[in-house]
């Protein structure tokens, strides 16, 4: 059954802190709903009620144009592993660029990625756990590079050029807010 919490609870961070993967969902008022997984070491809770990732350059960037009309966010956690749990996220975020007052300090909370696009800061309202019997087990066998070698193969101008080419508009064409004067690795 499922359990809510207002808060994310001791046990609950030792849980998210375990998991080597994690799902993103937001939406803006029309349009596709945007469902992506993410990994690597992109996530922290700071409080019982804030939680930070770092999105990092990839194929799209709905989420931040999503979250510009919408800051509704869910971010979703499945145990791969013995016990079964799924724990859900849920409260209003914003994309904070590296144009922002609080970028610096915010990107501190993460070791050096290249490729940073934008740090996620979400508001957690509403924690929910549910069984995850019908979860199946996997095994984590290791993190891929793939993103971090293309990302450190682009180098800064070739992210911000990607940036400009890639990543302005949602697939609705709802605008992301990146910055393309920003400086990257």
């Amino acid at each position: 059954m499922a359990t809510r919490y207002t808060r994310i609870a001791p046990r609950l961070q030792d849980f998210i802190e375990a998991q080597r993967l994690f799902f993103v969902a937001t939406a803006a008022a029309d349009g596709p709903i945007n469902l992506s997984p993410k990994g690597m070491d992109s996530l922290r809770v700071l409080d019982p009620n804030r939680v930070l990732w770092l999105n990092l350059t990839g194929s799209g960037n709905e989420t931040a144009a999503h979250l510009s009309r919408d800051s509704r966010m869910t971010l979703m956690f499945c145990a791969f592993r013995e016990p079964p749990m799924i724990l859900r996220l849920y409260g209003q975020a914003r994309a904070v660029h590296a144009d922002h007052a609080d970028w610096a300090s915010l990107l501190a909370h993460f070791p050096d990625l290249p490729g940073a696009r934008q740090v996620i800061d979400m508001r957690v309202e509403l924690a929910q756990t549910s069984c995850g019997f019908g979860v199946p087990l996997y095994e984590h066998i290791e993190d891929r590079n793939t993103l971090t070698n293309w990302a450190i193969k682009k180098g800064g101008q070739g992210i911000r050029d990607y940036w400009r080419d890639k990543n302005q508009f949602s697939l609705n064409g709802l605008p992301t807010g990146i910055p393309l004067d920003s400086e990257t690795e």
